[in-house]
């Protein structure tokens, strides 16, 4: 496409083909100009994968992409791998966010199927975060900071196996508010690792807003100097300035190097490039998620023209691309939206209470706190990426008085401050957590986000109660019940999808503790399961059962996770055949354990014979994909509820 063809057709989507790369790397180009070039085509596939997915993160993969295919096109030296005396350079993102630009470097350079452009967050495709499972990835990403210390154990590595070679990491200025990262410092100049090359993507903006706003980094080269590493800082969108200070960093023979990149956040696209905005951002609104059609036109044409303009001035020809029709998105009518019920439920109780404070942990857009920070600005509190400070924090509140409503994604909160949850409820205060992103899906972000193991992770920890609403009603019944009746911890599970839900509450439902409710009747079987996701399915499910095969299934929303009124169970399961559970989380440690323990005590104190016991739930680490492809590939969709049934009752 020339200069002067425009991306007109709205729901057309435009890649450069494989052999334009071939093309621009046979061009007779010096070293900076031929990598520019090569970044800018990498920019726009990276943003026709990210549209077609329909998720995923321009605004950090357009700011380090200047950086990733410097290293990928120049730095990067590799022989084989156990020849000792060869060369294994190794480069990785610790960032996980900026992986469909890191994948678009290696698409373009041969070194993943070009295929995989199309299958961004797809089954059997690329993750949305970074997974070893795909060629060239070398380490997963997980909760940030975690990318320092896994390059030390790498260089520890290649020391002990006497091979040689470099290790490059690049980091987000985010991540550096996690403690990790600080951590990992002091040991790597203490042995002198100078075969580490830090890089830090230093675009100002986190997942919310400017990195100053939050926790300002302050002087960051004096801070890390102080620290005994070798420190420089660039320009890392200006590749002539970033390749000079990376080769005179290399002279330092005797320490591990870090060097400061000043990008900007949406490089690439004049409306995405944070600079562009008001230097007060509040929210960058290209951090996350797919451009619209019409946003994505706009930098599409951008990307096409810059692109175009740089093979004119190096006298080649104008790119040949090549399209597809934008996958339409399919919404039902009148989704749940469980977060939004959140936000306005959240509201009314602080209105009620002012000891109700709220403090987040740098997804306030995600966890539905914008209007509780615009009507109580006093009462929130902005930790930023620093989930273990932010609870302890929380704890340090509720000791003084106040009742602490703490926020983050469950994979994060039940996990990294797993301890500080702990110590809190140790105190017998009263803090509640709520956790939003919960269980398999969404798929496409991957398993650093799917959070499946935090019913297992907390559900140990002492008073605290662990509950998932299946509506948007039962949001507001369960909140309440955290704040105004439970006297210890609560954890809120929030799934953070819209969804049509093919179910409602009885009239006049009230949750009792340890209690579930019937959401459809049935003699010959009983399904019990939580959250929106999974009795969804059992609903459905309960529906082929009777169409198809006669069988009558009674769903039991069960929101109580980790507790399971064994009296109210015995008297709900004395008629029928089977039991089912259904769980959104793995195997080991989920709802279906507890349900498992109260059958068994059951069994032993009557004498009366009690249904079989089956149980669905994730088995193994779960893909990377659509929705529906996550839930068929691990057997949590409504046609293996019905195999399961069915077998059941053999």
């Amino acid at each position: 496409m020339g200069d002067q063809v425009g991306v007109a057709v709205s729901g057309t989507l435009y890649y450069v083909p494989y052999k334009e790369f071939e093309r621009i790397l046979s061009l007779s180009l010096d070293p900076v100009k031929k990598t520019t070039l090569f970044a800018a085509l990498c920019r726009i596939n990276t943003l026709y994968m990210i549209a077609r997915a329909g998720s995923g993160h321009i605004g950090s993969s357009f700011s380090s992409m200047d950086i990733m295919a410097w290293l990928q096109l120049n730095e990067l030296r590799t022989g084989t791998l156990n020849d000792t005396n060869s060369l294994n350079d190794i480069f990785f993102s610790s960032k996980g966010h900026d992986a469909p630009g890191l994948y678009s470097t290696w698409i373009g350079l041969g070194k993943l199927e070009f295929d995989l452009i199309h299958r961004l967050r797809r089954l059997n495709g690329l993750p949305g975060h970074p997974d070893v499972s795909i060629p060239n990835v070398v380490t997963n990403t997980g909760s940030l900071g975690m990318g320092v210390s896994k390059a030390k154990g790498m260089i520890l590595a290649k020391r002990l196996q006497k091979t040689s070679g470099k290790v490059y990491v690049l980091t987000g200025d985010g991540e550096l508010q996690e403690g990790q990262f600080w951590e990992s410092l002091i040991f790597a100049a203490n042995h002198k690792l100078h075969e580490l090359t830090v890089i830090i993507d230093h675009n100002k903006l986190q997942s919310d807003t400017l990195v100053s706003k939050v926790s300002d980094l302050g002087d960051l080269e004096a801070k890390l100097a102080a620290f005994g590493w070798h420190v420089s800082r660039c320009d890392g969108n200006d590749l002539d300035a970033f390749s000079k200070t990376l080769t005179a960093s290399k002279s330092a023979v005797d320490r591990p190097k870090i060097i400061i990149a000043d990008t900007i956040k949406g490089r690439g696209v004049s409306f995405m490039e944070h600079t562009s905005i008001d230097s007060d951002v509040e929210f960058y609104k290209f951090h996350s998620g797919a451009p619209t059609d019409d946003t994505y036109v706009r930098a599409a044409q951008e990307l096409i023209d810059a692109a175009n303009a740089k093979l004119a001035a190096s006298q080649a020809g104008a790119l040949e691309l090549e399209t597809v029709t934008r996958p339409a998105a399919i919404q039902g009518e009148n989704p749940q939206r469980l977060i939004q019920a959140y936000s306005n439920a959240l509201l009314n109780q602080a209105r009620k209470n002012p000891k109700i404070v709220a403090l987040d942990a740098d997804l306030i857009l995600d966890t539905g706190l914008i209007p509780f920070k615009q009507e109580f600005p006093h009462r929130f509190v902005e930790c930023g990426i620093a989930e273990q400070d932010m609870v302890s924090v929380a704890g340090g509140m509720a000791l003084s008085g106040l009742l602490p409503v703490v926020h983050s994604f469950a994979c994060f909160l039940s996990a990294r401050p797993n301890e500080q949850v702990y110590n809190n409820a140790t105190e017998r205060t009263k803090v509640v957590y709520v956790a939003s992103l919960a269980g398999v899906i969404p798929g496409g972000p991957g398993h650093s986000h799917q959070a499946v193991r935090d019913i297992s992770s907390l559900a140990a920890v002492p008073g605290l109660t662990m509950i998932e609403p299946s509506c948007e009603a039962e949001v507001s019944l369960l909140l309440n019940w955290a704040l105004n009746v439970n006297p210890l911890s609560s954890y809120l599970r929030l799934v953070s999808l819209p969804m049509v839900l093919p179910y409602q509450l009885p009239d006049n439902y009230v949750p009792e503790y340890g209690k579930g409710v019937a959401l459809t009747e049935g003699d010959d079987i009983m399904i019990i399961a939580y959250g929106p996701v999974m009795l969804t399915v059992a609903v459905d499910a309960a529906d082929i059962l009777k169409l198809e095969h006669g069988i009558g299934a009674k769903v039991v929303n069960l929101p109580w996770l980790n507790h399971v009124d064994s009296s109210w169970l015995a008297s709900e399961v004395a008629n029928y055949k089977a039991i089912v559970s259904l769980d959104n989380h793995y195997r080991q440690g989920g709802q279906g354990d507890r349900i498992g323990d109260a059958l068994h005590a059951i069994r032993r104190d009557c004498s009366a014979p009690l249904p079989s016991f089956a149980r669905i739930a994730l088995e193994e680490i779960p893909e990377s994909g659509s929705n529906l492809e996550v839930l068929g590939r691990h057997k949590l969709d409504r046609d293996s509820v019905v195999k399961t049934v069915l077998s059941a009752l053999c």
